[in-house]
């Protein structure tokens, strides 16, 4: 295949979601941040895909994200901090073309001095007690909100911020007292300074769950604490983690604000950030088997690793938050706004070991609850994230039986140095499914579903390949750079399947999954069905050395396009036939960033597309949603779904003792609420256990009928030609 090199190598380094950030190490004191800063200066607008000036709009911009970061919640800084800041907002990028960071140290350490004030008026407040029978309310989310104006008002934030910690913390007591989860009180103090880098990470190798081992309780010395002393000790904590900010951790955060202006995945790695790259690239540390990164103060999964013991265990969840680590039997380490390459190295370790994560659900937004989960470290194995087939019986009305086949894709692996060494046996996602369709041929299926949930991306290649094995020859993926637009095209004029298809997606199904499904959706291949759309990552992240002990830049070069032209990046692939989901209602996607690229267009490929009868999505979409408004389960999912939107959308919380019960009590079911089969999907999951699945089964099995019936409306896709 005539693809360019140059994309393979970047487009795989970003999908395959290797990790971005790095062991700790003692590299901060012979920092040049000086060259550093000017060396990032210089290449930002030159390599960057938008080729933005650094001019006043980046350097306006990169000020409010940097101090954003520190302080999300925009609780600990007042307003006159902000204005004096503001007097060099307008002249940071020059000041970092000069190499001069200062202001990103002026600005930690008033942070220092305003933690310190907030911890002595805390334990004031403390002191004084709270009447929990009054009925007012607090604003968690602070995210947009103005910085207080005065002392007066800053002093008012802070009782209803310590009140609703106060609250939650009695609420952990009473209601989750006999469950496996413990109040953390930390919706607030997690809001207190953040690390913005939205570089994802993962464990790369991953470890398996042991459900039967008795933890570390993570607040066991805390258990016995009364509710004012934790809510102190929590906020010690974060006071000590900020001091610990060096150089290099300081400079990381800092230059970080300016890439994110240009978009949420390009990012300044420091030495100790690539010096972890390296490691992973090498394979060499066993970890949980997760995509990572900063989120608020935390650490939030984004991407369960495909066939890892953590994702088989199923309890931790993509969007769940991170806040502790333990060791086996060992005391627990907050990571509370730890840079993100200092709490990724604790949680690696050797295989065979136990690691204790304190996680809040991805469904508690207020942060009351937190879970405890052990995983026991272990190497991933190929064969368990590789792709799988089965065949399914569906029972047709007049009682005879359809078989239909199922290719579950986890993620779009290959072995790269031994396909680049020719090896026969080297192991690849398009070989692997070209045998499984040959396998499922012979037992005469009438229709195949792909399955590409929870799909976050891979090789670039075995996208382009795996739609060849549907399709015959022609253009998969356009991609384009600053300079000039490369179609990527399967050359193959033979076709693997040529029978009826449906892509199933969700909206964790990324990059890669986005590729293939978008090229089967323009080319009327295929039906795709799923949650209201897929993830929308578009872009492709290239790494740039920046010299010895220096870091790198991920910087965006390139971004994805659709052979009709369309870009995959922000609004992703949207199913010809949606089937409600909880991720609709979570906020995940890219959109949900902030200074994520916009969706563009460039000029369509010249390709043909199947004849496909344009009436005959509405027919099964109306078949389907007859079928599940029957469906008791479902229609239990929906409530439970509208409840679990609510929550989301929902910016307050009482502060009313007795209302506050009320709610935990009530809303209770909904903190384990990712744990439906209707959120995540596992191949191993039997077809009762998985509505989603087994209405796209129902749905193929409409379509193949439809296409049975002597119709001058439905016509059979064009020929192709079946490979031996």
């Amino acid at each position: 295949m005539a693809i360019k090199a140059r994309f393979y190598t970047a487009l795989t380094l970003l999908l395959i979601g290797l990790p971005l950030t790095g062991a700790c190490s003692n590299q901060s004191d012979d920092l040049d941040t000086k060259r550093i800063s000017r060396t990032v200066a210089y290449a930002l607008p030159l390599y960057h895909l938008n080729q933005l000036p650094l001019d006043e709009n980046i350097s306006t911009n990169a000020f409010d994200l940097f101090l954003s970061s520190l302080d999300p919640a925009h609780s600990f800084f007042l307003q006159s901090d902000i204005d004096a800041f503001k007097k060099d907002s307008k002249t940071l990028t020059r000041d970092l073309k000069k190499g001069n960071i200062d202001f990103a140290r002026k600005v930690l350490k008033v942070l220092l001095e305003r933690i310190d004030d907030r911890i002595q008026y805390t334990k004031t407040l403390l002191d004084k007690g709270f009447d929990t029978s009054i009925d007012e309310s607090f604003n968690w989310d602070r995210t947009h909100a103005n910085w207080p104006k005065d002392k007066a008002e800053w002093d008012e934030l802070w009782r209803k911020r310590i009140k609703n910690e106060y609250v939650a913390r009695l609420v952990s007591k009473q209601v989750y007292a006999d469950d496996t989860t413990t109040n953390a009180a930390t919706s607030t103090t997690t809001n207190a300074a953040t690390q913005t880098a939205d570089t994802a990470t993962s464990t790369n190798l991953t470890a398996k769950a042991k459900k039967d081992e008795t933890p570390y309780d993570p607040d066991a010395e805390l258990a016995n604490l009364s509710p004012e002393e934790f809510i102190l000790e929590r906020y010690k904590q974060f006071k000590l983690t900020m001091e610990t900010f060096d150089d290099e951790m300081i400079l990381q955060r800092y230059l970080s604000a300016f890439t994110h202006v240009y978009d949420p995945h390009s990012d300044y790695l420091s030495p100790s950030s690539l010096e972890d790259f390296n490691i992973n690239m090498r394979l060499s540390l066993v970890g949980i088997g997760a995509m990572l990164r900063s989120d608020d103060g935390m650490i939030k999964i984004t991407r369960i690793m495909p066939g890892g013991p953590a994702e088989k265990d199923g309890r931790l969840k993509a969007g769940d938050r991170i806040i502790a680590i333990g060791q086996g039997n060992k005391k627990p380490v907050s990571i509370l706004h730890w840079p993100l390459y200092k709490s990724v190295r604790l949680i690696r370790g050797k295989e065979g070991t136990t690691v204790v994560l304190s996680v809040i659900p991805a469904s508690d937004r207020t942060g009351s609850r937190i879970k405890k989960i052990n995983l026991v470290r272990e190497k991933i194995k190929l064969e368990e994230q590789a792709a799988k087939g089965e065949v399914y019986e569906i029972k047709r009305p007049d009682n005879t039986v359809r078989k239909l086949g199922v290719i579950t894709l986890p993620d779009f692996y290959a072995d790269f140095k031994a396909t680049r060494d020719n090896e026969k046996t080297a192991r690849r996602a398009t070989i692997d499914i070209k045998k499984i369709i040959n396998e499922l041929v012979p037992q005469h299926i009438e229709g195949l579903i792909l399955d590409l949930r929870n799909n976050g991306g891979g090789s670039l290649r075995e996208s382009v390949e795996i739609a060849g094995l549907f399709i015959p020859s022609g253009p998969v993926v356009q991609v384009k750079d600053r300079t000039h637009v490369e179609v990527l095209p399967d050359v193959d004029p033979t076709t693997d399947y040529a029978g009826p298809m449906i892509v199933l997606v969700n909206a964790l199904s990324a990059s890669a999954s986005e590729i293939l499904a978008a090229a089967l959706q323009d080319y009327k291949r295929a039906i795709i069905v799923g949650d209201q759309h897929t993830h929308g990552k578009g872009t492709v992240q290239t790494l740039l050395p920046l010299g010895p002990k220096r870091g790198s830049l991920k910087i965006t070069t390139a971004g994805f396009y659709r052979i009709n032209g369309g870009s995959t990046q922000l609004k992703g692939v949207t199913p010809d036939i949606i089937i409600p989901s909880y991720l609709d209602v979570m906020g995940l996607g890219e959109k949900s960033l902030d200074h994520a690229l916009k969706w563009t267009k460039i000029r369509p490929s010249i390709y043909r597309p199947y004849n496909r009868p344009t009436d005959l999505i509405p027919q099964l979409a109306k078949k389907s949603k007859a079928r599940l408004e029957k469906n008791k389960e479902f229609q239990n999912f929906l409530i439970k779904r509208s409840r679990l939107k609510k929550r989301f959308d929902t910016k307050t919380v009482s502060l009313s003792l007795k209302n506050r019960i009320a709610e935990a009590e009530a809303e209770k079911e909904l903190d384990d609420i990712q744990s439906g089969t209707l959120l995540d999907t596992d191949p191993n999951k039997k077809k009762k256990d998985d509505i989603v699945l087994n209405e796209t089964l129902q749905i193929l099995s409409d379509m193949i009928d439809a296409k049975k019936k002597p119709s001058t409306e439905i016509a059979a896709p064009q020929p192709v030609t079946p490979k031996p």
